[in-house]
């Protein structure tokens, strides 16, 4: 019996639908709850406030600060590297063995659970290299991780522009690196910036890449080599060790609102740079 054409078409947009809406429907009910046990909680003495009782009274501004600053040397540390490991791979090589490997090898990085991340950060910066705990090996832990999301998505968005513009721009006289500079880069900067996003996001709730390599002293950071706690290990003591479960909430509820408004932010400034390129 042949089913027409009409009614499969229904059944696939039924079915598509319905995971959507169960997707969407999950992250709503997720973000709602934690919103609803936490903002209650969440006022100015909290936000700006130093941590009480090993965090079971005060705030979480010491969290606050030792998320940003991590999350920012992370970045800057795995941008440049991945960015240019994209470039080379999209633009300087052609597929050889070599590259076979190198595309390989970031793609096993990106499968390692982060736990692993964490030992190695811990083996390597903490003990053999003698750093310590402290926010620079948490970093270089973190930006390991990440790498292979930057590499990727960069190297796809780069693949996305058209081969015609590297034409154009070499026949006009300009170098490669001129034409990557000018030419690729702008136009792959969405894809470029989806991929920061992405590892911004990630790094923001990490929590056991962190507790191995950054540690979780509740203080204020002086240098790149002092300990700190960040929001994600400081919900997870809090619950783990059954301090403050409201507090705990409250730091959820920071949590996913930075995590909402780095990427409403990064959304909004991409189609801006989008809109300005195509007028």
């Amino acid at each position: 019996m042949r089913i027409s054409p009409r009614y499969t078409q229904a059944a696939a947009v039924a079915i598509l639908g319905g995971a959507t809406f169960v997707t969407l429907a999950v992250l709503v009910f997720i973000v709602v709850f934690v919103l609803v046990k936490g903002l209650p909680v969440v006022n100015l003495d909290f936000l700006l406030k130093n941590p009480e009782e090993m965090g079971r009274a005060g705030g979480i501004f010491p969290c606050i600060v030792g998320t940003i600053v991590l999350t920012l040397v992370a970045i800057a540390i795995a941008l440049p590297l991945g960015v240019g490991t994209a470039i080379y791979l999209s633009e300087y090589s052609v597929e050889t063995r070599f590259t076979r490997i190198i595309r390989f090898g970031t793609d096993c990085l990106a499968g390692i659970p982060s736990i692993i991340f964490g030992l190695f950060g811990f083996i390597f910066f903490v003990t053999t290299l003698k750093m310590g705990w402290g926010i620079l090996p948490g970093a270089l832990s973190l930006a390991i991780m990440v790498l292979p999301t930057i590499i990727r998505t960069s190297e796809e968005a780069m693949k996305a522009v058209p081969w015609s513009y590297r034409e154009v721009s070499c026949s006009l006289g300009a170098t490669r690196w001129a034409t990557v500079l000018k030419v690729v880069l702008p136009n792959a900067l969405p894809g470029i910036m989806t991929g920061v996003m992405l590892s911004v996001g990630r790094s923001i709730e990490e929590t056991a890449v962190v507790i191995f390599t950054a540690g979780q002293v509740l203080q204020l950071p002086t240098s790149l080599f002092d300990s700190v706690r960040t929001m994600a290990v400081h919900f997870y003591i809090l619950v783990r060790e059954g301090i403050s479960t409201e507090n705990a909430y409250g730091t959820a509820a920071v949590l996913i609102i930075s995590v909402l408004l780095v990427n409403t932010l990064s959304y909004w400034m991409m189609n801006r740079f989008i809109a300005r390129r195509t007028k």
